[in-house]
Order: C-alpha cells, then sequence, then structure tokens
C-alpha cells in the first residue's frame, strides 16, 4: 500500500493504555501550601530546613550536575552500610522509599501473584501491585488501628510473593512490636518476601517497634524499606534504601531506573548521614512536641491511639470528618483527610502546633 493511500485510509484505532493503568487509584498527595499563613502538615514532612551540612554537599555538587550520577551509588551504599551495620551488596537505592518500593514489586511479582497488607496503609501500596499486574490483598487495621498480623497470615495463599508491613503505620501511626513480628515471620513461608516499610522509624520511641537487624539476621525473606523524606529532610531530592540480601539487592538495581537517585541527593544523603547528632536533636523536639499535642488532645475528649511517627491520627468519619476538614479547610491548615475513617496531621513547630489545638478544641466532643 502506497503512502497515499495510507493516508486515505481511515483511522479510527489509537493507542490505549493497560487496563491496569486505567483502572488505577490516583495517588493523592498532601495539598501545598500557598501562602506564609498557612499550615502545610498533610505530608508529614519535616518543618526544619534541611540540614546545614546536606545543603552545603548539594551546592558542592551542583556544579557537577551536567554529568550523570553514579547508578551504583557506591559511596551512599557504603555509608548506609556502615550506618546499620551491614555490607553493601546489601543495600539498594531508589527515588524514595516509594521508588524501591516499586522495584522490589516489579522484580518479584508476575501477573497475578498477591501482595498483602494492611488497609489502611501506605496509599501507594495497591497502586504499585496494580501497576505490576499483581493482586492488592487489603487486610483490615484491628480495633487498635495497627496491624492484625493473624488475620494478614491467614491471608497469604500459594500466589502471595509480598508482604507490606509498615510500621509505625502511615496513617495511624502505630507500630508493630518486635515479639509480634517474630511470631508472625515464623509462621510465613520462606519464599514470601517481608517487606518492613520503616519511613518513619527515626521518630519511633525505643523498643516500640522492632529490631530490624536482629529479624533481618534471622529471617532472610525479611526486607527493610527506609527513606530520606522524613527526618533527614530531604523529601525534594527523593532518595530511599532496601537492606535485603545481596541476591535481592542486585536484583533490585537491575530493575531501577537508570540514573534515578541524582547525584545531590546521593550526596545530601551522605551529609545527613554524616550530621546524625543535629538530626537527632530535631527528632527529639519532634517527638516531645508529638506527645504534648497527644496529652492535650486526650484531655480535650480525643481518643487517640500513640503514634511513633511525626503525625497524630483522628479517627473519624461521616458528618464529623466533614466538618473537621472544612474547619482546618477555614483556619488555613493543610491536614490529610481520608474519605471515611480519618485525619492524620502532621506535628511541626510549636506555633502551628498550637493553631491545630486550638481548632480542635472548638470541635472535641
Amino acid at each position: 500500500m502506497s503512502p497515499d493511500q495510507l493516508l486515505a485510509e481511515p483511522q479510527t484505532a489509537l493507542p490505549t493504555l493497560r487496563s491496569a493503568v486505567t483502572g488505577l487509584p490516583s495517588y493523592v498527595p498532601g495539598r501545598r501550601s500557598l501562602g506564609a499563613d498557612i499550615a502545610a502538615l498533610a505530608s508529614n514532612e519535616s518543618h526544619y530546613e534541611p540540614l546545614p551540612a546536606a545543603t552545603a554537599a548539594v551546592t558542592e555538587a551542583a556544579s557537577r550536575m551536567n554529568r550523570y550520577p553514579d547508578m551504583a551509588a557506591v559511596e551512599l551504599r557504603e555509608r548506609i552500610a556502615r550506618h546499620l551495620g551491614v555490607t553493601p551488596a546489601e543495600v539498594a537505592v531508589g527515588p524514595g522509599s516509594v521508588g524501591v518500593l516499586q522495584q522490589i514489586i516489579t522484580g518479584l511479582c508476575d501477573a497475578g501473584d498477591e501482595v498483602v497488607f494492611a488497609w489502611r496503609s501506605f496509599e501507594a501500596y495497591p497502586i504499585l501491585v496494580e501497576l505490576a499486574g499483581a493482586r492488592p490483598v487489603r487486610v483490615p487495621l484491628d480495633d487498635a488501628e495497627g496491624h492484625d498480623l493473624d488475620a494478614m497470615a491467614a491471608a497469604v495463599t500459594g500466589r502471595t510473593k509480598v508482604i507490606l508491613l509498615c510500621t509505625p503505620n502511615n496513617p495511624t501511626g502505630v507500630p508493630i512490636s518486635h515479639d509480634r513480628l517474630e511470631a508472625f515471620l515464623q509462621s510465613v513461608r520462606s519464599d514470601v518476601l517481608v517487606v518492613i516499610d520503616e519511613a518513619y522509624v527515626e521518630y519511633a520511641n525505643a523498643g516500640s517497634g522492632p529490631d530490624f537487624l536482629a529479624l533481618y539476621r534471622r529471617h532472610p525473606n525479611v526486607c527493610i524499606l527506609r527513606t530520606f523524606s522524613k527526618a533527614y529532610g530531604l523529601a525534594g531530592l527523593r532518595v530511599g534504601y532496601a537492606i535485603t540480601t545481596a541476591a535481592i539487592a542486585e536484583g533490585l538495581r537491575r530493575t531501577a531506573l537508570p540514573f534515578a537517585v541524582s547525584a545531590l541527593a546521593q550526596k545530601a544523603a551522605i551529609a545527613s548521614l554524616d550530621a546524625g547528632e543535629e538530626m537527632a536533636a530535631r527528632v527529639s523536639a519532634v517527638k516531645q512536641e508529638r506527645a504534648r499535642m497527644a496529652a492535650e488532645l486526650e484531655a480535650q475528649g480525643w481518643k487517640l491511639q500513640p503514634s511513633q511517627g511525626n503525625f497524630l491520627w483522628i479517627r473519624a468519619d461521616g458528618q464529623l470528618l466533614a466538618t473537621l476538614v472544612d474547619a482546618f479547610d477555614a483556619a488555613g491548615i493543610l491536614v490529610r483527610a481520608y474519605a471515611g475513617d480519618g485525619v492524620r496531621i502532621t506535628v511541626a513547630e510549636p506555633a502551628s502546633n498550637n493553631r491545630v489545638l486550638r481548632l480542635l478544641a472548638a470541635h472535641a466532643a
């Protein structure tokens, strides 16, 4: 057929997206602040400016941003390995922990395989699972807003490839204790990868959650997922990592988008680890504010589960949820509402936190 004939033929068929894509729920990010009088408490970001050492590292690295970054992130992996007591071969990095999680699911799941996770939990979980053509298996939280590990174990089938455990859980803040997690791991098949998502672990009180390294050493099917976006304040640079067996880590590096973690992000992450004492002081201040807010809210009559993240969770639905969302909007306070479930409020500096406390006092039962 000649080019003229091709042009004359009616073109009725157009490219279409995969059904897995057209059916995906949209990830809903926290809303952005539009003014100086707006309290941005919707995204669990650090309210501190980046650590000075991280800013200096980015400034210095910016003069070489015409060059590609180290795709293997060797220096960063070595620094993470020293920080946590593992080997660089056991470390895989990516653009935020969610980027690494996408590598995990892509690397382990074929179409029709299953990924088990608690719900409600991190909203990206079902999106990444469905994008890979796998099947998300949501297990409701227990009455204490935490993971129902017995129900999760019962949900495992022969098609289960990955289990996702978020501790402290986002958005409820409830951690999984070490003993409960140890018992759960003993009940799970060794060929199922159990991903322990510790995006908020730096904010957790000592002993509230699991000893990840002990679990990982006893159970080679454990994978630890962490990020520099929260406590380290590098949300805008996108860098996270996994600790897993050398074989799995190598697979994650193969599934990674080439050069996904910029040179600026790698240098900033290394500098942030080196500034651990300063970061720890900031975390301590957030934890003090979290405790202060929780105590006052409970005195107001709000029923809270003890949060181990840099946020508080208020269970609300129906008219109460709508009322709270409208009140926060009117007050210029950006929070994260979850339809039918509740409101997550990031803990920030005292002035913003006091605005939250005043508002909730007016709506307490």
